[in-house]
């Protein structure tokens, strides 16, 4: 973790490290049966296994390194000066001040949907990024917009974004084996690889076989990382301002805000979703962040990247109460309340 003035929270700590674990034990298996399936067949095998893992750390390490370009590019995003956005970079600045970071770079994207997302390796090379629809045309307070920010920045001072691409890099690596195994299988390599085992599988049946499993297993361990870490940054947020009533405004309103746009436009922004405050998605009824009732409910959260909308703001109650504020009704309740 960043030296920085937000506060740590040793719960949810505790989760992630477990997370983390449980996401290293998943990769040293899966290089123990990779190895064990190696040693028995043709080395057309290793060649795929060799292939996938300079593919995916490659991919892995441009990510680290230019997630800030591609994600403003993906956003179409532009880089403001105090003087383009003096409300902003005042908001941020204060932020900074207070929490002793570095300041990132501001950006701008032009889009109606409210939100904000911040991304890159450390302090001194990430990016800050408002949406014009969160900064002129939703009705968030100052102290709303300022809450949304410290969130946002509290994901640059624990170095997210590290953790994510290093929690990343197994499923990247199996997703590739999978895809490598498949057409080595379509275009006969199986078949010539299986020559040296006559009556048994294909290497490369075996292969994909093992690595659909650890990349379903990754996958979703990978969602239950990000969940708690947009709790944590939530929490860190909350305590830096000392208003996690106005966060919790900010998270309900810009959830609603959703609704309001168009399909296409949250489509378009969904390969940022990873980043963003709230996720781009309708806000549905007795749930936060698209998820249904019952068991659909529950398959949502399962592959969701965000805790409910519910979730964040019980949590953000909680905080509130721990810092002997008198919590308001609609703090503790869903949106539609």
């Amino acid at each position: 973790m960043a030296r920085t003035r937000y506060a740590p929270d040793r719960g949810l700590t505790v989760r992630m490290t477990v997370t983390m674990f449980l996401l290293g034990l998943v990769f040293v298996a899966f290089v123990a049966a990779i190895i064990g399936i190696l040693t028995a067949v043709h080395a057309s095998g290793a060649a795929i296994v060799l292939v996938a893992l300079i593919f995916g750390g490659g991919s892995a390490i441009a990510s680290l390194f230019y997630s800030d370009k591609i994600a403003l590019s993906a956003a179409g995003a532009r880089v403001v000066t105090p003087q383009d956005e003096p409300e902003l970079h005042a908001i941020v600045d204060r932020l900074c001040a207070l929490a002793d970071m570095d300041k990132p770079r501001v950006a701008i994207a032009p889009t109606r949907m409210p939100n904000a997302f911040a991304t890159g390796r450390n302090s001194k090379n990430s990016v800050l990024c408002v949406t014009e629809g969160l900064m002129y045309h939703s009705n968030l307070t100052p102290e709303e917009k300022e809450g949304v920010l410290a969130h946002e920045l509290s994901h640059v001072a624990h170095k997210d974004v590290q953790v994510m691409t290093v929690a990343s890099l197994l499923a990247i690596v199996a997703g590739l084996l999978v895809r490598f195994a498949f057409y080595s299988e379509l275009f006969g390599g199986g078949r010539r690889s299986s020559n040296n085992n006559q009556g048994g599988i294909p290497v490369v049946l075996i292969i994909m076989a093992v690595s659909v499993v650890v990349y379903a297993v990754s996958f979703l361990l990978i969602r239950v990382l990000s969940r708690y870490r947009e709790l944590a940054a939530d929490r860190s947020g909350a305590l830096l301002t000392g208003q996690p009533s106005a966060l919790a405004s900010a998270l309900t309103k810009v959830s609603q805000g959703m609704s309001r746009i168009p399909n296409e436009d949250l489509r378009a922004a969904e390969p940022l979703n990873a980043f963003y405050f709230a996720p781009a998605m309708k806000l549905t009824r007795g749930g936060g962040g698209g998820d249904g009732g019952g068991g659909g409910k529950s398959l949502s959260q399962l592959f969701s990247t965000h805790p409910s909308l519910e979730k964040r703001l019980e949590q953000l109650a909680k905080i509130q109460r721990e810092l002997g504020q008198p919590t308001a009704g609609g703090l503790s309740a869903g949106p539609g309340d």
